[in-house]
């Protein structure tokens, strides 16, 4: 049961987070029903793919336990705090705040998901975002109290799930699916990563997960589907070096899908695109 205190403090925590990201234009979650389907890469090839463009983009990384955010946009060292608040580092001009920056280096965080859910709202009430045209949550894999929270307090507006082709990955992309519903999150679209393989050698798609089942899963479930993004191996390096593809290798096929699925998203916002 939840004191008449214990809902003051939330109202207001609310109100300090509305207050705080009300000059974000648009509000974008990135999940999964599971891991391993490439979610953070998607996260942060579409943050780029949206700074190239010409948007403001910030990442929140609400995956407090993992630090895939900050590997793979080349941020490092300490966070900075200014006027009490928290100032998020940069990678190409796009905003980025991680609680891996936060810790030592290799430092595990053992939080349960009220600490974790409170440490999203912090990223969301007192880091100094300024003016966005899109700020991209990266949540962690299942659904769990961090989705919950960031549906809460960010009130997004566009949920982005992201599958493999395979079956026992659809099974969870479709939990997933019907989590953002309950959440009432205006916009639900579906992106199929991992989309089949050209061998480098000889030029021969390889379908190593299957093909088409997140297209005909968007179809059965009423939601948009954005798009199918192909593997690409130079994708791995280039993260491990901490360099967006979209950023390094512009007309590579796994970029090009990327930036059409950014004239996508733009599409389905319909309005004037110029920046605050």
């Amino acid at each position: 049961m939840i004191t008449e205190d214990k809902k003051k403090l939330i109202e207001l925590e609310n109100k300090k987070i509305a207050d705080n990201i009300h000059h974000t234009k648009h509000r974008i979650v990135v999940f999964s029903g599971k891991g391993g389907v490439g979610k953070t890469t998607v996260s942060v090839n579409l943050a780029f793919g949206l700074q190239i463009q010409g948007y403001k983009t910030g990442i929140l990384d609400a995956d407090i336990t993992g630090p895939d955010v900050p590997k793979m946009t080349g941020i490092h060292g300490e966070v900075h705090t200014s006027e009490n608040k928290i100032i998020p580092q940069k990678s190409h001009g796009v905003k980025v705040i991680s609680m891996a920056n936060l810790l030592p280096p290799d430092q595990a965080v053992v939080w349960r998901g009220p600490l974790r859910s409170k440490m999203i709202n912090q990223f969301l009430g007192d880091v100094e975002w300024g003016n966005l045209d899109f700020l991209i949550a990266d949540l962690p894999p299942g659904t769990g109290d961090e989705s919950l929270t960031i549906a809460q307090s960010m009130k997004p507006e566009m949920a982005i799930i992201v599958t493999t082709p395979q079956e026992v990955s659809l099974i969870d992309s479709a939990r997933a699916i019907s989590m953002a519903k309950k959440m009432n999150i205006p916009k639900i679209t579906l992106i199929e990563n991992m989309s089949g393989l050209i061998c480098p050698k000889c030029g021969h798609r390889i379908e190593l997960f299957g093909i088409g089942g997140g297209k005909k899963q968007a179809k059965e479930m009423n939601i948009a589907f954005l798009g199918a993004i192909p593997i690409n191996l130079e994708v791995r390096k280039l993260a491990d070096e901490g360099k967006p593809i979209v950023i390094e290798n512009k007309e590579a096929d796994i970029s090009v899908m990327f930036f059409h699925i950014v004239k996508e998203i733009e599409n389905m916002f319909h309005e004037n695109y110029n920046s605050l």
